[in-house]
């Protein structure tokens, strides 16, 4: 069995995902492939996962190479795990909105900055799409990239390949509300659908005395009433009051997927919103590179405890044939004869859906239609998602301007003026970094739109830089 990591530079990161894989017996024997473009990076990762090898005393086989597609050679899992353009690229996708008075948070997912993010990383995906359909053609691509759902319906759109989407925020959140509810996270139970990082907790559950699960929302709204509690995660709980459902990403995250909570300082303010939060995240990471590498440097050992990442587990369920589930992203709909996971929900779109595991492969669950209001929320960042994607494989620059233009916290705060002057600036800003994209057709003369003609649309083809 061979495991590639894409992306390995991310020291922290891999560390955490292969000393998972190295923790269960039948992961043992496995080629682990590490790619990354730095090579300083590369040899610390290297080094890294080759000192836990020898700590479990596997007889597991470390390589690594700068080279992507002989990484990825013969390969069954790949993980992709990069960040395209690093800090540099981080400071552009928050210091050029704020010119212009919009405000961020987190910036990976949706809104200006994850729109951005999206696009740059697009043509890196497209490509280790393309060596993977010519050199390992039968491989499980598990993505770990954020902007996920742009990024996954990306894949879907123009590639062969499998595709999963993994993200740590149900389980994270399953953790957290536990801590709400003051019990073990053991004794909850869930049921979570929508996309990724507004997925809903359809059903919450707690074990009872009888030993059986009852519903533990009545539980949550007490506990949300206790200042304490509303204050460690106040945009969430707020929302929850007006949705009727807690939402599975961060109250920091949450609050630039909506309209409701940046717009303002008195809001900012009220909510306890951490404006530019990625940012300090980022130059953290940087510190902790530096320190990471001094440690794997001196020789110390390295302490070894399992992560609650999906990837290790998803692997072992395939590889020894076990049952397993977990909540991950993929097309709503395999194919125009397939039901939808999530039938109120578009079908050319990526849902979080609760997934089974086993030798016979990822397996995704329908689900059912949404509440109203919840699915409403996610057709919103849906419409971002499809023309995002839409920009980046078509070079449709008009798509892309529309993307920023339909989020929900950029419209809120900017007028489409400054919404397109935002993007001229963000797109001159990255540059070659971005897919090739086509001059704009629809807006010449100041309110007189031209409509462009069938034939003039460019044809649907992968355009990278």
């Amino acid at each position: 069995m061979k495991i590639a990591l894409v992306g390995a530079g991310s020291v922290v990161w891999t560390r955490r995902l292969m000393m998972d894989i190295l923790s269960f017996e039948e992961l043992r024997d496995v080629t682990i492939s590490l790619m990354d473009v730095d090579p300083v990076r590369l040899d610390t990762a290297q080094k890294t996962v080759e000192r836990l090898v020898q700590q479990v005393g596997a007889p597991a086989r470390v390589e690594g190479s700068l080279n992507r597609r002989e990484a990825v050679r013969d390969a069954d899992y790949v993980i992709f795990a990069v960040q395209v353009g690093m800090h540099q690229s981080t400071l552009l996708d928050f210091d050029v909105p704020r010119k212009y008075g919009l405000k961020q948070t987190i910036a990976d997912t949706l809104g200006t900055g994850g729109i951005f993010r999206g696009l740059r990383t697009i043509p890196v995906l497209l490509g280790l799409l393309r060596d993977m359909e010519e050199v390992c053609p039968k491989a499980l691509l598990l993505n770990y990239v954020n902007p996920m759902s742009i990024l996954c319906l990306a894949a879907e759109r123009s590639s062969s390949i499998q595709t999963v989407g993994l993200c740590h925020s149900v389980q994270g959140t399953a953790r957290q509300l536990s801590g709400y509810l003051g019990v073990s996270q053991e004794d909850v139970g869930y049921r979570v659908a929508g996309i990724n990082h507004m997925a809903w907790f359809l059903d919450l559950t707690l074990k009872g005395a009888d030993g059986r699960q009852h519903d533990a929302y009545p539980a949550l709204w007490e506990a949300m009433e206790k200042p304490d509690v509303f204050a460690k995660d106040k945009v969430r709980f707020e929302m929850m009051r007006r949705l009727g459902y807690y939402v599975t990403e961060s109250s920091e995250h949450m609050a630039e997927y909506v309209p409701y909570f940046i717009k303002r300082d008195d809001l900012v303010e009220q909510f306890s919103i951490p404006i530019d939060e990625y940012v300090r995240r980022s130059e953290k990471n940087l510190q902790k590179f530096e320190s990471t590498r001094e440690e794997v440097e001196s020789g110390a050992p390295i302490e070894m405890k399992r992560s609650h990442e999906y990837a290790a587990f998803i692997i072992r369920a395939i590889e020894a044939n076990q049952d397993w589930s977990f909540n991950g992203n993929v097309p709503n709909s395999l194919d125009r004869r397939s039901a939808a996971l999530i039938p109120n929900l578009p079908a050319d779109s990526i849902v979080e859906v609760p997934c089974l595991v086993n030798r016979a492969g990822v397996q995704p669950c329908h689900t059912g239609e949404l509440p109203a209001q919840l699915a409403g929320l996610n057709r919103s960042h849906i419409s971002v998602h499809q023309l995002a994607v839409e920009a980046a494989l078509t070079g449709n620059r008009d798509a892309l301007y529309q993307a920023v233009m339909l989020d929900p916290h950029t419209a809120s705060v900017l007028s489409l003026d400054e919404i397109w002057q935002m993007t001229d600036e963000l797109i001159e800003a990255h540059g070659d970094a971005l897919p090739t994209m086509a001059p704009r057709r629809l807006y010449g003369a100041p309110g007189r739109p031209s409509r462009p003609s069938p034939a003039a649309t460019p044809a649907r083809e992968l355009v990278t830089a």
